[in-house]
């Protein structure tokens, strides 16, 4: 799938709007909801490159930048660091990832900081067990109430929610922190009493020892993720997409 993003414009307009209703083939209104805000947030996707790069060009044309992201690149490549454990030095952070690999990486060549919010929604059906009052059996007993066992089946929804850092260094693939998958005993002295205090604690720490690099938040709430990702890309299995096309947007 080929994610076709709009990137950069000044401001809301009339034209703007009618030009990227006529190029996606969309509504006014279902337009204006791709605009919200400056950017970026992704148009339309393709399974075919080649089609998007048609409508890029179309709206380029019009007045838009643009973004086009190979989705299934992004998801599958591996490239990505997912860290399991980190330390602080002098000049860089150490990192180390689950299956032992090490990277040292100077503050000095970390250029972004993307910080988001990973939602993991799963469902399960469960048998319920009810008794209720059997019309039936409360006849037959002359009038005494009597129930009956009832098995019906429910589904439990739960939704998992968890921070998940960014670290983008010399243009390179991003390294990732996932507040429940990292070990924080690296921080030593600095350690505290819960994964959330040490997250905001890594975080902190990076944006003061990286004063150069940029940092974003936006996809920290669900609201963040949707207005980039759209209205057909579900933030909960596209996480890592939102934060390649932000960061494409910012670092370009």
């Amino acid at each position: 799938m080929h994610v076709v993003a709009i990137n950069r414009w000044k401001e809301e307009t009339p034209e703007l709007v009618q030009a990227l209703a006529g190029v996606l083939g969309i509504t006014a209104f279902e337009a204006r909801q791709r605009m919200i805000g400056a950017g970026p947030a992704v148009a339309a996707s393709f399974a075919d490159r080649e089609r998007a790069r048609t409508v890029a060009k179309k709206l380029e044309q019009d007045g838009f930048a643009t973004l086009i992201i190979d989705a299934m690149a992004v998801r599958s490549r591996a490239g990505d660091f997912i860290i399991r454990r980190f330390q602080f030095n002098k000049m860089s952070i150490l990192i180390e990832t689950g299956d032992g690999q090490q990277k040292e990486i100077p503050y000095e060549e970390i250029d972004l900081l993307l910080q988001g919010t990973s939602i993991a929604g799963t469902s399960e059906l469960k048998t319920v067990t009810e008794r209720k009052l059997s019309i039936g059996k409360t006849l037959l007993s002359g009038g005494i109430p009597m129930t009956s066992k009832v098995e019906r089946q429910e589904e439990i929804t739960t939704e998992e929610r968890g921070k998940v850092l960014y670290l983008y260094a010399d243009t390179q693939s991003p390294v990732i922190f996932r507040q429940n998958g990292v070990t924080y005993d690296g921080l030593g002295a600095a350690m505290k009493l819960s994964r959330e205090l040490n997250f905001t604690y890594l975080i902190s720490e990076l944006r003061r020892l990286c004063p150069a690099a940029d940092y974003d938040d936006r996809l920290l709430t669900r609201a963040g993720q949707t207005r980039l990702l759209g209205p057909t890309l579900n933030p909960e299995t596209n996480l890592d997409l939102a934060a390649e096309i932000l960061a494409q947007s910012l670092l370009s």
